[in-house]
């Protein structure tokens, strides 16, 4: 896909069906590896059209970063060179990019991210017009509230009630602002840590919460973005 900063690469699927609505797939520090890329291949299984962004390319082109202790090194290095102003302006023009594709029909699309594509989809949702957005355990959401009044459309926001790296009082920041706006809802899985639904690191992976999540995930797509 191009940007007016330059070309980065995108890994598109399309459903079964040939067509669909949208949503642009937000990667976790690791990078658009075999997780990211199942994700996409999930969402077009429910019938969207999925595109995710390569958003390391102004650092390094294709980085996918294994899902092991060195990997997470790596990872954290990686994410702390990141601009975020910039990642959510090339997550805006992703966005533009998969409206334009000719298998998206009526031009509807939204984002979706887990991580730190979970700061940036709300990030999207703060400087642009998705049809929806659906942010896991982003770190950055909680301090970006204050910017959060001019989003008009659903938001599905997902934490675990156990992650050492949000704590639980800026989860319940998240939940009271959800509470108050309508269109959004914020989930906790109690027994959760961090990135619960990434199958590919076993440092993670919790399959119980991550099948709830994904099922909650499901029924919202349903309702605000149906394919």
């Amino acid at each position: 896909m191009r940007t007016p900063d330059g070309s980065l690469d995108a890994y598109v699927v399309l459903p079964e069906s040939g067509s669909g609505p949208g949503i642009v797939v937000l990667q976790e520090i690791f990078g658009v590896g075999g997780y990211i890329k199942e994700a996409a291949e999930r969402l077009a299984g429910l019938g969207y059209v999925t595109l995710a962004p390569d958003l390391y390319w102004r650092i390094e082109p294709g980085i996918a970063l294994d899902h092991d202790e060195a990997g997470l090194g790596r990872a954290f290095e990686t994410s702390q060179k990141l601009d975020p102003a910039l990642a959510i302006k090339d997550s805006v023009d992703a966005l533009a990019t998969v409206r334009e594709l000719p298998e998206v029909t009526g031009g509807v699309a939204g984002v979706l991210g887990f991580c730190l594509g979970g700061t940036l989809a709300f990030g999207v949702a703060i400087e642009s017009d998705p049809d929806v957005a659906v942010c896991y355990y982003g770190s950055g959401i909680p301090g970006m509230l204050a910017l959060a009044d001019t989003i008009d459309c659903p938001v599905l926001f997902h934490f675990g009630g156990q992650d050492p790296y949000i704590p639980r009082d800026q989860v319940e920041r998240v939940q009271a602002f959800a509470d108050e706006h309508e269109g959004m809802e914020c989930h906790v899985q109690p027994d959760a840590g961090h990135a619960f639904d990434n199958h590919e690191a076993p440092m993670f992976h919790q399959p119980e919460p991550a099948a709830r999540a994904w099922a909650i995930t499901k029924d919202f797509l349903a309702r605000t973005l149906p394919a």
